[in-house]
């Protein structure tokens, strides 16, 4: 038998803030632990020019809704822009990822489903001096696959 999960409300400001992977803080919202273990949400302010290195996930399906700025996402070989007020869903499987291409700092909300990606983020934030290589050893062992380097500013859209 499953345990019920109960209803969630985080308020304006709410939930546990670390700094994201690329900078700009990460503000969790849901974790798996308050889901049952079907979402994980946090909202992640993203500096101009910056964003994760191409990669995808075994496990979970990613999304994103476009808070502010402007970002743009390479999704599988097709690129992508996703302004202010676009949401982006990527299937477990698809090799992805996003830049900044604002002035100013981006802001997403990010989820997955089901649960269990936090755990990259938590553990990413505890680095003192976090680098590239980062992302390869903290994400394999939950099923994360980096597959290429970040997007450059000279990447066409």
């Amino acid at each position: 038998m499953t345990e019920k999960t109960e209803p969630l409300i985080v308020g304006p400001g709410g939930g546990e803030t670390v700094e994201g992977p690329v900078g700009g803080p990460l503000t969790f919202k849901a974790r798996g632990d308050q889901t049952n273990g079907t979402l994980t949400a946090f909202e992640n302010v993203i500096p101009p020019g910056q964003g994760p290195p191409l990669h995808q996930h075994a496990d979970e399906d990613e999304l994103w809704y476009v808070l502010e700025g402007a970002l743009r996402f390479k999704l599988g070989i097709g690129m992508h822009s996703a302004p202010a007020g676009s949401f982006v869903f990527v299937p477990r499987g698809t090799p992805h990822c996003f830049q900044n291409v604002g002035e100013g700092p981006a802001r997403i909300l990010v989820m997955f489903t089901p649960a269990g990606m936090e755990r990259f983020f938590e553990q990413f934030a505890l680095l003192h001096t976090p680098g590239p290589s980062d992302f390869v050893t903290i994400g394999a062992p939950l099923g994360m696959t980096v597959v290429g380097p970040p997007l450059a500013q000279s990447d066409p859209v």
